[in-house]
């Protein structure tokens, strides 16, 4: 497939789009990689807060809107990566410029880094607390034990294909277990809002700490959060249809389902209940738990994946692979010795500027935009500057309307409007 609007001739081999002959995922592929990626026990917490701070009729609204468009925003760029067959680094050199998109593809994979590290730290606890539960167990070195196993084991899933978990694992084993681990556990808390009042549950209000738009803003942060990922495997699909709606619905039906069981735990649970012990009390939680935290480490080695794409791109010397298993070596030394909850806020914020920089990829690159070929692209270097400030004053000055969707309606306007202005200069020249 021949790259739109490509720019010059780079040395780099990851401007060259992945040719058809490997272009494999279909619909079912990218529905199962996204909705398994979609899944996860962060994901219920935040449908808990949700429900707290909005009650239940409010956070369901939020819940719906907030996937489905947050969900689009990743479909769309997936829909860029498979039509162009580049990767995420290469989509940010085509906006950005081929100099300065540098900056941010480092800081992508010290995110990545930081956020494989902790959902390793995630899969600890859950262990850990299983653990404890099964056999009374509780040393201060059974931790670190867990987060080495959990390690090594993405260590041995970078050496492998992405290709063939995605394909293998996830779609044909991964997939139907944890589908019925959300359907055992969803039943299961119904069965208790049924025994508790489903009325009394249905009208339960909320504290008042949260506007409805900053709670829609909060569902869209886990979808836009793949943003920076979701080239990279969307430019092994066959289709564009089939990868914009197989990223589409396989995202936005788990951030939905996760995010609403996480409504229903917290509105059937005792105030200030523990997420992690709520689920192990439930009747069959110990295995639906289990196969949740087996289910992590897709989040973890898609952040792996991605981040030894980006340094392949950075440092083409080195293959993917290598990449690969360095950095799950690296995300495993993270989660056994610093502090990763307490870094949490700072990945928040590292995470921040990406939001914004999709909205001008977006902007820039879609309905086959033309790509720059510039060292450093000013203006939308600047839109996106304008984003990431957009991102961080609107909760300050006006904290109703959030982060994320005052920061990409700004980049996509500004985007939009930089683009059509450039037209007749590009058609002239």
């Amino acid at each position: 497939m021949a790259l739109p609007n490509a720019p010059a001739a780079s040395s780099n081999a990851a401007f060259t789009p992945i040719p058809a002959n490997e272009r494999v995922f279909s619909f079912r592929d990218h529905a199962a990689l996204w909705f398994s990626l979609g899944v996860g026990l962060l994901v219920m917490q935040i449908g808990a807060f949700l429900g707290t701070a909005l009650g239940t009729q409010t956070a369901l609204f939020a819940i719906v809107v907030g996937s489905v468009l947050g969900a689009a925003l990743l479909a769309l760029v997936a829909y860029i990566g498979f039509e162009r067959g580049l990767s995420s680094p290469v989509l940010m050199c085509q906006t950005l410029g081929t100099s300065f998109a540098k900056l941010p593809v480092v800081l992508n994979v010290v995110q990545l880094i930081g956020w494989s590290a902790f959902e390793l730290v995630v899969m600890r606890d859950g262990t850990t607390a299983l653990i404890k539960d099964i056999t009374g167990l509780d040393t201060i070195w059974l931790p670190y034990v867990t987060a080495l196993f959990w390690g090594l084991l993405l260590v041995g899933l970078a050496t492998g294909s992405m290709i063939g978990l995605v394909r293998w694992f996830v779609g044909r084993f991964g997939l139907p277990l944890v589908i019925l681990s959300l359907i055992w556990l969803t039943y299961q808390f119904v069965l208790k809002a049924q025994a508790q009042g489903l009325d009394a549950i249905w009208h339960r209000a909320g504290d008042g700490s949260m506007s409805t738009l900053a709670g829609i803003d909060l569902v869209m942060a886990m979808p836009v959060s793949w943003l920076p990922l979701v080239a990279d495997f969307a430019r092994y699909g066959k289709a564009g249809a089939s990868t914009f709606r197989g990223t589409w619905l396989g995202f936005a039906v788990a951030n939905i389902w996760c995010h609403a069981l996480g409504v229903l735990i917290v509105s059937t649970s005792n105030p200030g209940a523990d997420l992690m012990t709520t689920l192990l009390l439930a009747q069959g939680g110990l295995i639906a738990l289990g196969l949740i935290l087996i289910d992590e480490m897709d989040n973890a080695y898609g952040d792996v994946y991605s981040g030894s794409v980006s340094l392949n791109f950075l440092h083409g010397k080195f293959t993917i692979r290598f990449w690969g298993i360095t950095l799950a070596l690296v995300a495993t030394a993270c989660a056994l010795f610093l502090p990763m909850h307490g870094l949490e806020p700072f990945l928040l914020t590292l995470s921040s500027v990406f939001v914004p920089l999709f909205g001008v990829v977006i902007s820039q690159l879609a309905l086959k935009g033309e790509a720059t070929d510039k060292g450093v692209n000013v203006v939308p270097v600047a839109i996106w500057l304008i984003g990431i400030a957009a991102f961080h004053l609107c909760p300050m000055m006006w904290p109703v309307v959030g982060s994320a969707l005052p920061a990409l309606a700004i980049t996509l306007l500004l985007g939009s409007i930089y683009r059509i202005a450039r037209r007749p200069a590009l058609q002239s020249a």
